[in-house]
């Protein structure tokens, strides 16, 4: 299963292929020391609630950065291993002091972010779930409805 990204914290991120579509992809990472696992929305949602409560300015410019520059930009893989198209490691110093709340460092969550993007994008070209569940987050819905998002099945 190859490696696509290694965090500065050493998470290690990767891809194996999927059956959604032919070019789906899944998303795992591992931490040191840690299983191999795969992120599920709810806990991207968790962690960025613990980081709007740490900082909620700086965390609504990450989700602007998420909806803008990520879900909005992104197109479908062709490739396997998929390239990130977006993240450039540059972009983490803006949201470097996020590390500080939740369980995810702001690099991990925008590879992560994007990855699964690029998954959505892939199979569903015309998806949107993703970019509701993030507008939810960032405009403050409550918790009942984006957790529902979060979970959708």
């Amino acid at each position: 299963m190859p490696i696509v990204y290694v965090t500065q914290d050493q998470v290690e991120i990767h891809i194996e292929p999927g059956s959604k579509s032919p070019n789906d992809f899944i998303v795992k990472y591992r931490e040191p020391g840690k299983r191999l696992r795969t992120p599920k929305h709810i806990h991207l949602v968790v962690d960025l609630f613990a980081k709007r409560t740490g900082n909620l300015y700086l965390t609504n410019d990450l989700l602007d950065h998420v909806i803008e520059n990520i879900i909005m930009k992104v197109f479908p893989s062709t490739n396997f291993p998929p390239n990130l198209q977006i993240f450039a490691p540059i972009q983490v110093e803006k949201f470097q002091e996020l590390g500080r709340y939740g369980e995810y460092s702001a690099e991990f969550l925008l590879v992560i972010t994007e990855l699964i993007m690029i998954q959505e994008k892939t199979n569903y070209p015309d998806g949107i779930i993703n970019l509701h569940l993030f507008q939810k987050i960032r405009n403050g819905s409550d918790i009942f409805s984006i957790v529902s998002a979060a979970t959708f099945r």
